[in-house]
């Protein structure tokens, strides 16, 4: 049985009332007591990575997240889209860890790491002492300084962001089947998509294609064929990351399917109805932000200095300068390879930083060798645009078109967790190539937008969305 140890404050009265502190958590077997403590804040890539390379050594290893869930983060737009459900991309994490007896997993959030008492600390009070830390909390949006636009604009990092979209999208068309105002219907179906890395044009190929296949001839009064997606880039080109020529590529194949895409076109203000780019104003049914990231406040627990997305500047180890018991990987992690070049932001980053610093602790826990420095294998980058529409490179092979999205597809498919999410994956993907289905386009309380989100109606016009 779990042991958990509180040391509580109490005061007499007419109903017991918890006060003062809970000191300590301890989630580990009585007959495990003297083994090492690794405590793995995040449950993404990098973190269940970790987790797994420690599984059946001789170490109490406890994960933390904020969420339940194990989420497969690159097909997270499919479910903003309503290509997909949630339960199609994420997988409990109890499920995942199970067979490990020395493997255990806490949901609640992490607020703070006291190093000089090793333990990290919980919103509710609680302290989780720990030998060895590893911090895998991943990223969030950044907004460049200009933090007031984040009320005006979706982003996409969690199931909710992605059912936040997935409800603004499907409201806009509704609404504008309600609307008698030809200006008010042109803006309900406008969607602005600032960023054009493989988020941004996974998005705004795919809410095209929804817009004029999957629900062409779903209204009587609107025609969907007329929505307007503009994909908006603040650099010289798509898809920065990969060879020039692929990026060409997926700008003249985005334009093909509608898109408007604006290349070197800054941001200049967002409000509630619109975006401003450059000089021109275009007044939107939602805005959604996929331009940049920013590291999770891990440097700001260690009290020190993170670079300029907030990532902790790691060794060769990925450990922390100065503490050699505390790792950084994934997102959360600055590490710059042997060429001077930094670790781009992506999964294979985090999953091959987990897997390498998990073999590293059990090397060390058990007296053997440990690993040389970590080498990260780019195996190859790849993006969806669209229905048998993709761009990818392998080292020096490129691949564009239908070959590029059934390598895309079968990739995608193996590193998918489980197999009943591979299954239902693959059928969805299939129905929709067939029949350009969507097959998660339900509006429930649940998924509606409300007060927290950008308003669909223009709150000047002093009119209801239906007039």
């Amino acid at each position: 049985m779990k042991r958990i140890s509180l040391h509580i404050i109490a005061r007499r009265n007419r109903k017991t009332q918890l006060q003062g502190q809970t000191l300590s958590l301890n989630l580990s077997h009585p007959e495990s007591a003297n083994r090492p403590r690794v405590v793995i804040v995040g449950a993404g890539f990098g973190g269940m990575a970790a987790a797994r390379a420690l599984r059946g050594h001789a170490a109490e290893v406890t994960l933390i997240d904020q969420t339940n869930h194990h989420l497969f983060q690159p097909l997270l737009y499919q479910v903003a889209t309503a290509a997909l459900s949630p339960s199609d991309i994420a997988t409990a994490t109890r499920v995942l860890m199970r067979g490990g007896s020395n493997l255990s997993v806490l949901m609640a959030e992490v607020t703070g790491v006291d190093i000089r008492a090793r333990s990290v600390l919980l919103r509710n009070g609680h302290r989780l002492p720990y030998d060895y830390l590893v911090l895998a909390t991943g990223s969030a949006s950044s907004f460049f300084g200009q933090d007031n636009w984040r009320e005006h604009t979706l982003v996409l990092k969690t199931i909710e962001d992605a059912l936040a979209i997935r409800a603004r999208l499907l409201e806009a068309f509704e609404r504008a089947e309600q609307s008698t105002d030809d200006v008010e219907i042109r803006r309900l179906l406008t969607f602005a998509i600032v960023g054009g890395g493989p988020t941004g044009v996974e998005l705004a190929g795919t809410i095209s294609e929804l817009a004029r296949a999957t629900l062409a001839r779903d209204f009587s009064r609107i025609d969907p064929r007329d929505t307007r997606v503009v994909l908006c880039e603040a650099g010289g080109r798509l898809l920065s990351g990969f060879d020039p020529a692929l990026s060409t590529y997926a700008a003249e194949a985005l334009t093909s399917m509608g898109v408007e895409v604006r290349i070197g076109t800054t941001v200049e203000a967002i409000d509630p109805t619109g975006v401003v780019l450059g000089s021109e104003r275009i007044d939107t049914g939602a805005v959604l932000w996929c331009a940049g990231t920013e590291a999770r406040p891990a440097a700001e627990w260690l009290g020190i200095d993170g670079v300029r997305n907030g990532a902790v500047t790691v060794r060769s180890d990925c450990s922390v300068p100065g503490h050699p018991n505390i790792f950084a990987i994934g997102d959360v992690a600055s590490f710059e390879t042997d060429g001077g070049k930094r670790l781009p932001a992506l999964a294979p980053v985090a999953k091959q930083q987990g897997t390498y610093v998990g073999k590293l602790l059990a090397a060390r826990i058990a007296g053997r060798r440990e690993p040389v420095a970590f080498r990260y294998r780019d195996y190859g980058t790849m993006a969806v645009i669209g229905r048998s529409r993709a761009a990818a490179q392998f080292g020096r092979l490129r691949l564009t078109g239908f070959l590029a999205w059934l390598v895309w597809s079968l990739i995608h498919l193996m590193l998918l967790v489980d197999f009943r999410s591979r299954l239902v994956v693959y059928v969805n993907w299939a129905w929709a190539w067939f029949t350009y289905g969507r097959g998660a386009r339900l509006l429930t309380g649940s998924t509606t937008s409300d007060a927290r989100q950008p308003p669909l109606s223009d709150p000047e016009s002093g009119r209801p969305d239906d007039k």
